[in-house]
């Protein structure tokens, strides 16, 4: 194959693939705190024993985790709009699809964190006069937090590769910017190789920050 690779420039990476990293890098910050947020509440209620608050959270997770990413986002993007009477635009639906999804898989992660945090330490939140969401809130969650950060941060880089997926709606994503460059440039090969470099280091460079996050939450505990 004749691969030329010239054509990248400063000015190639600043018109087109800037803007789809940015949105990218948007998409996986909101989805991360939006999922981890409804994430820990389906956690919770998932703990609560509570039939009424367990049944449906469970449906939910389940439900998310058992069909792909793929095809929830397409659902959303042609559905919704026909139930809301107006288009929410690609960028928009992609948002809400990520948090919603996201948080079926950051709710494992927070059960189990919740999970990990030894059942005397709810009883001695108890035994001082403490509520369910006061233990909660000061001695359970900011534990879990702690032994789950490297699992959390490490779906978020799994987020972060998933957020190629909108170019199915076509949303402009990094991978999209990529590929508009290479159609204007009449060089796909090259710009598809390129993506998936840059793919490459971000995801390698964030998970050797997780790696040695954990040696040092290890060292801590």
């Amino acid at each position: 194959m004749n691969l030329d690779f010239t054509f990248l420039s400063a000015e190639v990476v600043s018109n087109f693939v800037l803007k789809g990293l940015m949105f990218s890098v948007q998409l996986t910050l909101v989805a991360m705190v939006g999922g981890i947020v409804l994430g820990t509440a389906l956690a919770l209620m998932r703990l609560s024993g509570k039939s009424w608050l367990v049944m449906p959270a469970a449906a939910y997770v389940n439900t998310m985790r058992s069909i792909p990413l793929v095809m929830v986002i397409l659902w959303f993007f042609l559905l919704i709009p026909l139930l809301l009477g107006n288009p929410l635009g690609a960028e928009l639906s992609a948002i809400v699809t990520f948090t919603l999804f996201e948080a079926a898989y950051y709710s494992e992660i927070m059960r189990a964190g919740i999970q990990s945090v030894p059942k005397g330490q709810v009883h001695a939140g108890y035994a001082v006069g403490m509520n369910y969401p006061q233990t909660m809130q000061f001695i359970v969650l900011p534990q879990a937090f702690r032994n789950m950060l490297p699992v959390l941060l490490t779906q978020t880089i799994i987020l972060f590769q998933d957020t190629s997926l909108v170019y199915a709606i076509g949303a402009y994503d990094l991978l999209k910017g990529f590929e508009i460059a290479g159609k204007n440039f009449n060089r796909p090969v090259e710009t598809y190789l390129v993506a998936a470099v840059v793919y490459f280091v971000i995801c390698f460079s964030l998970s050797m920050v997780v790696r040695r996050l954990q040696q040092r939450i290890a060292i801590i505990r």
